[in-house]
């Protein structure tokens, strides 16, 4: 079985360093990004299933970043973090492809099972892709005797 591997990005480094010993305390794989461009990075080199991402960051907000996750890691789950919220900031996130909102402070056992529930979303994604897949390389009876009739 497949465990959860997430990645929190924030701009709080006490936040992110804090946050991830305890969850890793706890026996979760988690990365650490103090910036969009850098939670970038980390997914071209690294499978991450669930994103807990801040809104508010210099430079690459938490929006865009999440635009970005989307456009080009459309199965990563994403959880929209902040301790700034506004109804458009929430709406606007949810709305580019959040799987779920937070606010600051979180206690540790809510983001964990937020994270689960977007981790269960992202493998019941990944099973129905896996079971399309094989569809479309197995073949019916039907078919492979067609294919096996002489012309």
């Amino acid at each position: 079985m497949e465990q959860m591997k997430m990645m929190l990005v924030d701009d709080e480094e006490r936040f992110l360093t804090t946050t991830q010993k305890l969850l890793n305390k706890k026996g979760y794989d988690v990365q650490i990004a103090s910036s969009g461009q850098e939670a970038l990075e980390i997914l071209e080199r690294k499978i991450i299933h669930v994103v807990i991402l801040d809104v508010k960051m210099p430079g690459m907000d938490g929006i865009e970043t999440l635009k970005q996750i989307k456009s080009r890691f459309p199965l990563v789950e994403v959880i929209m973090l902040t301790g700034h919220a506004t109804v458009e900031s929430a709406v606007d996130g949810l709305k580019s492809g959040a799987t779920d909102y937070l606010m600051k402070p979180t206690g540790l056992e809510e983001l964990i099972r937020k994270a689960e529930e977007a981790f269960e979303k992202w493998k019941r994604m990944e099973e129905k892709i896996r079971l399309a897949t094989s569809k479309k390389y197995m073949k019916s009876p039907r078919e492979i005797l067609k294919e096996s009739e002489p012309e």
